[in-house]
């Protein structure tokens, strides 16, 4: 490893709130003084706030890899999907005509298709007609040859950081295909302006946006970079130009922040689980150890992590030191990029890894800095590479691309993808309206929570003075604000009291063809630190195991559950001169994975081997049963807060 570093609580989950809630977050960036648009232009305006739901990481065929894959798909095509349009996607017949096509039972709110900024001159260069690039002997292979060029591409973005660069037809002696590098830029862009409805109905935001891929030694550091609005850098800084996430970050804030106009940004990294270690290691790209500088920096660019995605989830590694009962969920047994793609033997998981270790590792490094590199709010999404944002319904999915299974140039004989995969989640942004001032105002202050793909509706909220029976309460959200802060804020200091948090959860009332699941229970998770070291524990706050059951030969769902769970809870073991964080976990009942549906359509039964077919062994070597669950951005307490 490199040593680098009941529905009838609808009402109160939606209820108004109270009318000039704070921006609450550890590390304020300076926002520009100029907004390219104001909020209050939405018919369904809501001071207060409403739930949105969205997919901040998508890939279409402007992506090497999914391009190299047989996406056809555009970003125009992917916003058009996330709005409820069916397209067809990968592999294609010899008309050219997709043999299989997707729809969402319910569209998106918001979209960022993050293509990767590496090779995005190669991509348009060599696949547009005419373009400068495109009878180049390396274009040629990339047509003719496109497994060959797809590793031999890809892995320039595993080269060591600060040593990685393009490849020919585009290495920079050779003119680094600037114009078609510049031209898939606007495509992103007006594509994006397109898609934006800038009407008073706001039924749907799109964000400039791309990835950021530096993978050393295929070890994931990968960012997702988005931008506030349309006033954007000229060319997205990739890993061949900055190899360093301080580099990154240093571009960002020289060629967006600080220049003049109304360029805001944030980045977001996504799936730590394949980073073997590198993600949240405490030391910078030159090994030494944090400073409170490069805390500030971390803090002020990164308020997001995904926690979880297509490639599993990174909340926390079982049978770790920070683990409970419920981590053994979407577990990969990989631990890079590499392996996960290629599969094989299991990998040696790094705890380090995981959001809730790195989490408790800023409470430590926040009493030695002052300042806390990992304040993470937490949100989930796809990393689809197949140009369909919000493909999470388990009886729909078809894979996703990028390190899934390749389905270029035929049907697969089984599985439409590789078992240790997952159909992704969903990201979910408090704002008071569906524009991007608004949403990007609910990333940055980290009032956002992630999904695994249900619309679970949830409200956390933290303070000192919740009366014990706020749940029976229709002013629940307007007291949470006007006695505390939301997910994502931070709590003063309570004159020594124990802080009391008010959670409530509404299942996913699910299409009209196809109800959402009922929930089990919904727990806190606490960090703190105990002599300079951080620990965890788990309370259960409302609910509990009911013994519900799912048939995994028929999907068939049985037991009881809840519509809604609500609870006041206040810490029972709070040290004032403590830091702590506290997030919120919410639990479906058991269901059916996505790939029980294909088995059962394809008559598996694992006790009898002749109906385990060609590509089907899946089927009976990991589990056909799950259960879905959400989880919220944490609330801080720090001793000391004003």
């Amino acid at each position: 490893m490199p040593t680098r570093r009941s529905l009838g609580l609808a009402a109160l989950l939606l209820a108004p709130l109270v009318q000039g809630c704070t921006e609450e977050t550890v590390n304020p960036v300076p926002v520009p003084d100029e907004r390219l648009e104001e909020l209050g232009r939405c018919r369904d305006f809501n001071p207060n706030r409403s739930a949105y739901f969205g997919d901040l990481h998508v890939h279409t065929a402007l992506s090497l890899d999914a391009n190299l894959q047989g996406n056809r798909l555009t970003p125009a095509d992917a916003y058009r999907f996330a709005r409820g349009e069916e397209v067809g996607v990968q592999p294609y017949d010899a008309s050219g005509q997709p043999m299989r096509k997707l729809r969402l039972s319910r569209p998106l709110d918001f979209v960022a298709v993050t293509d990767h900024a590496e090779f995005l001159g190669v991509v348009h260069g060599c696949t547009t007609p005419g373009a400068a690039e495109y009878d180049s002997p390396a274009c040629v292979t990339y047509r003719e040859q496109p497994d060959s060029s797809f590793f031999g591409f890809n892995i320039r973005t595993t080269f060591e950081q600060g040593s990685a660069t393009n490849l020919s037809p585009c290495m920079e002696e050779e003119g680094g295909c600037a114009e078609s590098a510049l031209a898939a830029w606007r495509e992103v862009q007006d594509s994006a302006e397109a898609a934006y409805d800038r009407t008073d109905s706001c039924t749907f935001t799109s964000f400039v946006a791309y990835e950021w891929s530096g993978a050393p030694a295929s070890f994931n550091l990968h960012r997702n970079v988005i931008f506030r609005n349309h006033d954007v850098p000229e060319h997205p800084i990739g890993y061949f130009d900055q190899g360093r996430e301080e580099g990154l970050w240093g571009r960002l804030r020289a060629d967006c922040l600080d220049d003049d106009g109304a360029c805001d940004v944030l980045t977001i990294p996504h799936n730590s689980n394949l980073s073997s270690g590198l993600m949240f290691e405490p030391v910078d790209s030159d090994g030494q150890p944090f400073d409170a500088e490069y805390a500030r920096t971390r803090a002020e660019l990164e308020p997001l992590v995904e926690i979880f995605q297509h490639k599993g989830a990174s909340e926390c590694l079982p049978g770790s030191t920070a683990s409970d009962e419920l981590c053994d969920f979407e577990s990969m047994p990989y631990a890079s990029l590499a392996s996960a793609n290629l599969g094989g033997d299991p990998d040696t998981l790094v705890e380090s890894d995981f959001v809730r270790h790195a989490l408790g590792k800023g409470l430590e490094l926040l009493a030695t800095l002052g300042e806390n590199p990992f304040a993470y709010g937490i949100i989930a999404s796809t990393d689809t590479h197949l140009g369909t944002p919000g493909a999470v319904e388990e009886d729909r999915f078809l894979g996703h691309g990028g390190a899934g299974l390749t389905v270029r140039d035929s049907l697969p004989a089984g599985l439409p993808d590789r078992p240790w995969f997952n159909p992704g989640g969903l990201a979910v942004l408090w704002a008071e309206e569906n524009s991007r001032e608004a949403l990007f105002s609910a990333m940055r202050r980290r009032e956002a929570y992630g999904t695994t793909g249900p619309r679970i509706t949830l409200r956390f909220f933290g303070g000192f003075d919740y009366d014990d029976a706020l749940c029976d309460s229709s002013a629940l959200a307007e007291e949470g604000y006007r006695l505390g802060v939301p997910m994502g804020g931070v709590l003063p200091e309570g004159a020594g009291a124990a802080p009391k948090f008010a959670i409530a959860a509404l299942r996913d009332a699910g299409a009209e063809d196809a109800p959402g699941t009922q929930l089990e229970r919904v727990q806190i998770i606490k960090g703190y630190l105990d002599g300079g070291q951080a620990r965890f524990a788990v309370y259960d706050v409302a609910g509990g195991p009911t013994g519900a059951a799912v048939d995994p030969a028929t999907c068939e769902q049985s037991g009881p559950g809840a519509d809604a769970l609500c609870g006041v809870w206040t810490d029972p073991d709070f040290d004032p001169e403590a830091p702590a964080f506290y997030y919120a976990r919410v639990l479906e009942n058991p269901s059916c994975r996505w790939q029980a549906y294909h088995c059962n359509a394809a008559g598996v039964d694992c006790a009898v081997p002749q109906t385990i077919t060609e590509g089907f062994e899946g089927c009976c070597d990991h589990p056909l049963v799950q259960q879905e669950r959400a989880w919220s951005s944490p609330i801080w307490y720090v001793p000391g807060q004003p």
